[in-house]
């Protein structure tokens, strides 16, 4: 908020840049008429001069596709999603990266510090309740609610009940044993 206050930003114009369609042009425009006429060496420059030269024109548009990405994925609307914002802003870094101009796009798991991290310290599996969409959910809830509303039917528990005296009664296990002991015997 300080560096904000210094470059003669006001918090609620930036909030709107965050908010607005293509915020991350506007942010880096933004950030860009500092009033630096040359690049102030980032060794002996103040913290602000630094923050304002050298990271917010990277970070600022990565925070506003972040910010985008997670309305897609509806985390606004839900307490839970899969989306993992410091998966994402650290893809995007790694891709807008000058030093990677013409190589193709990287997806977060195959980054070579990510396949080191994640080999030490690996990840538990992401919920099945996350992975599934709305309507595969649905139909997952709907056919095990009319599987239930089915067994709950009196002819259906009729049904059950007797098979289960069936299994009881001829008691296949023991008739196998039986029978292999008689055959063993001859």
């Amino acid at each position: 908020k300080q560096v904000c206050l210094e470059a003669g930003i006001s918090q609620s114009s930036l909030m709107e840049q965050f908010y607005s369609g293509p915020a991350a042009d506007t942010a880096v425009q933004q950030f860009q008429t500092a009033p630096f006429t040359e690049p102030p060496d980032p060794k002996t420059c103040s913290p602000g001069e630094y923050l304002e030269y050298y990271i917010f024109p990277v970070l600022l548009p990565g925070m506003a596709e972040l910010l985008h990405q997670a309305e897609k994925e509806k985390c606004f609307e839900r307490k839970r999603t899969k989306f993992i914002a410091c998966d994402f802003l650290t893809e995007w870094l790694y891709n807008k990266n000058p030093k990677r101009e013409d190589q193709p796009f990287t997806e977060f798991f195959s980054i070579p510090f990510v396949k080191d991290w994640l080999k030490d310290h690996p990840r538990p599996p992401i919920p099945l309740s996350l992975l599934l969409s709305e309507e595969e959910a649905s139909i997952i809830i709907q056919s095990f609610w009319r599987g239930y509303r089915v067994r709950c039917d009196s002819e259906i528990q009729e049904l059950r009940q007797w098979q289960k005296q069936l299994r009881e009664e001829k008691n296949i296990f023991k008739r196998v044993e039986e029978f292999w002991a008689k055959q063993e015997a001859k």
